[in-house]
């Protein structure tokens, strides 16, 4: 690494440590040729997820708004943020884990129902009302028979 100071190619690490929730590694290093010392931060570089929407739209994916959606589903609902958190944080990684970029919107939805189902019945159904665009009471009557179906089956 080119140190700041004279602009030489040489220099050795006097100190490293794990940062930010060991996402990270701070590197105290020095110059072999005028001994300045400096910091230095080495972290994994992400490929940003694409979420593509339904009308063909792309954007990056944020997990402040999934974890918005499933907030409100939980609204007054005996669920911890931390649970809601995890969720996300599982979807993320399953995403980030297959190595594809690009993730249509309708996948991350489904990820997310299949874990809320396990957590609240009641904010999975308010979650896939608004997530499915329940057009009206037939199609909520249909995604609770499922609902009870699956749980039968458990």
């Amino acid at each position: 690494m080119k140190c700041p100071s004279c602009q030489h190619n040489g220099t050795r690490v006097l100190d490293s440590r794990p940062v930010d929730e060991a996402k990270a590694i701070r590197r105290r290093r020095e110059c072999e040729l005028c001994n300045f010392r400096f910091t230095t931060f080495e972290k994994v570089e992400e490929i940003p997820l694409i979420v593509v929407k339904k009308e063909g739209t792309r954007e990056e994916f944020s997990r402040e708004k999934v974890l918005r959606g499933l907030i409100k589903a939980c609204e007054k609902r005996p669920v911890a943020l931390k649970e809601l958190e995890e969720i996300v944080s599982e979807v993320e990684k399953e995403l980030r884990s297959t190595g594809i970029s690009e993730i249509k919107s309708e996948a991350i939805g489904e990820m997310v129902m299949d874990r809320l189902a396990g957590i609240d019945e009641v904010a999975y159904v308010r979650f896939a009302s608004v997530y499915r665009q329940f057009k009206d009471i037939n199609v909520f009557i249909d995604e609770l028979k499922e609902l009870i179906k699956r749980e039968q089956l458990k």
